[in-house]
């Protein structure tokens, strides 16, 4: 994890500008990350980064372990708070929905993270996660040339399958899916479908037991 951190404070700027380099994956996702997360309620983005997938959705919180990208959200607006999904610092019950957007594969506890993330939210609280998953064409992708990619080089990819089966044992229930990024054409924005098997890019939410 650490060398995560230091990767992502010395190429902040690089990585925030991946979004607007490839711009029709990033409106991509998010449209299919607008399929999930509740309106006019209390959220907070864990693993925020520079605050890419949080304004979108006007949440103004954010927990990240990277100094400078930190830094750059709270510029745009945002609160952030240096801190590790594992070891979040906030009381129980204190959101009604919780947003990992692209962390999971970072994360170096899962089970605790999500254990983590029940304990914070409200009763009937959501989390809501995006990953890549590893059987798609994107993952696959990902996974062979990882080694020569800065940002996913120490990265670990899941399938929806098996993130499914650890937001389970954390206590969650009652699961949704949407999928993007089935399209090996990145030149236009896709609308996103129920489901997942098809897109690489894959919004799972799930409610707390």
């Amino acid at each position: 994890m650490e060398s995560n951190i230091i990767i992502f404070d010395k190429n902040t700027l690089e990585y925030d500008r991946w979004f607007e380099k490839h711009s029709n994956i990033y409106q991509s996702e998010i449209l299919a990350l607008k399929e999930a997360i509740p309106r006019n309620k209390k959220g907070v983005e864990i693993g925020s980064g520079t605050g890419r997938f949080s304004f979108p959705f006007k949440i103004n919180i954010g927990v990240e372990p990277s100094f400078n990208m930190s830094k750059l959200a709270e510029k745009k607006g945002m609160t952030v708070i240096n801190a590790v999904a594992e070891n979040l610092p906030f009381h129980e019950h204190s959101f009604d929905f919780a947003l990992m957007a692209t962390t999971v594969c970072f994360l170096s506890d899962i089970p605790k993270a999500f254990s983590e993330v029940r304990r914070i939210l409200k009763p009937q609280g959501e989390i809501i996660l995006a990953i890549i998953d590893k059987n798609s064409d994107l993952g696959r992708k990902y996974e062979k040339e990882k080694s020569k990619n800065k940002f996913y080089r120490e990265a670990h990819f899941h399938s929806t399958q098996e993130i499914t089966e650890h937001l389970k044992q954390a206590g969650f229930h009652n699961f949704s899916y949407w999928q993007t990024l089935a399209k090996t054409n990145a030149n236009e924005i896709e609308q996103p479908k129920r489901g997942f098997g098809e897109g690489s890019f894959v919004v799972i939410k799930a409610i707390k037991n």
